[in-house]
């Protein structure tokens, strides 16, 4: 039976990114590999000359076509059904999609088996209301509870286990995973974390104080983040830079590590290369 290669991008984006797609499947084919396309994807199944699978779990890897963000949408059904993911980068940064479309040429030996594999911890979030689960979702990069538009600053109040560790007044709270770290988290000024560490990350947006660093918690622990509405303030919640939800007096949000990991297959020269190749080297 031949190894089947499930190719995931993003269907609102056409032009180079479904034209690159064909020129993957073509190259899957003449290697030996079929392609496949599932879900929104399979409306060019035809256009690709791939098959259309009912279940992700038939493939043996996955190949993202797009930039991280592509990542995020393809990446929970990759950890999922434990399947590698190689992504190629049509975006601007490229932190796990590390691959360049002038590169693909070197797609099949990366699906060898033979290209190092970089193990991702990813995290479940989980919000309660009225002691309901509203609220549940597998985390990639990062969960944010943030004041909605025009609202004044709520109070977030953090707590890892049952200690409290942060009470403060602020535009909002990023929790990230070790690949969330190069994401919102540095914009906000996080630390970059190496993406095989095991823990979560914890920054304020904008706090109002004088004092203010970024903190890293184990992932034994579960991290519950609680809002105190002021002067009739609101906020809402996102993972992964999905659509904001409200996120109301009396919610618990939840954060505990997944039982899912994601395997990122490594091409170029890795995490650290990107960093300097992506971050450093534009400013030197």
């Amino acid at each position: 039976m031949q190894t089947r290669v499930l190719i995931g991008f993003n269907t609102s984006k056409y032009g180079a990114v479904v034209e690159l797609s064909e020129k993957i499947a073509e190259l899957l084919r003449e290697n030996g590999l079929e392609p496949c396309v599932y879900g929104k994807n399979s409306m060019f199944a035809e256009k690709l000359g791939a098959q259309i699978v009912e279940s992700p779990g038939i493939c043996s890897f996955i190949v993202t076509v797009g930039g991280d963000g592509t990542i995020l949408r393809w990446g929970k059904l990759a950890a999922e059904f434990d399947l590698p993911l190689l992504g190629v980068n049509m975006g601007r940064l490229g932190f796990m999609a590390t691959l360049e479309p002038p590169e693909i040429g070197r797609i099949p030996e990366l699906l060898s088996g033979n290209a190092p594999i970089s193990r991702r911890m990813l995290l479940e979030c989980k919000v309660r209301r009225d002691d309901k689960v509203i609220f549940s979702e597998t985390v990639i990069n990062d969960v944010i509870v943030s004041r909605s538009s025009q609202s004044k600053l709520p109070e977030f109040v953090v707590s890892c286990g049952s200690a409290e560790v942060s009470r403060i007044r602020a535009d909002g709270v990023i929790l990230s995973t070790p690949t969330g770290s190069t994401a919102y988290s540095l914009s906000a000024g996080g630390p970059i974390l190496s993406p095989d560490l095991e823990c979560i990350e914890f920054t304020a947006l904008c706090p109002h104080t004088l004092f203010n660093r970024p903190m890293i918690f184990s992932d034994n622990q579960p991290v519950i983040v609680k809002v105190c509405h002021y002067q009739n303030s609101r906020s809402a919640f996102s993972v992964d830079g999905g659509k904001g939800i409200p996120f109301l007096n009396g919610d618990t949000l939840q954060l505990t590590r997944s039982k899912y990991g994601l395997s990122i297959i490594e091409a170029g020269d890795g995490f650290y290369g990107a960093i300097h190749n992506k971050l450093i080297t534009p400013i030197k």
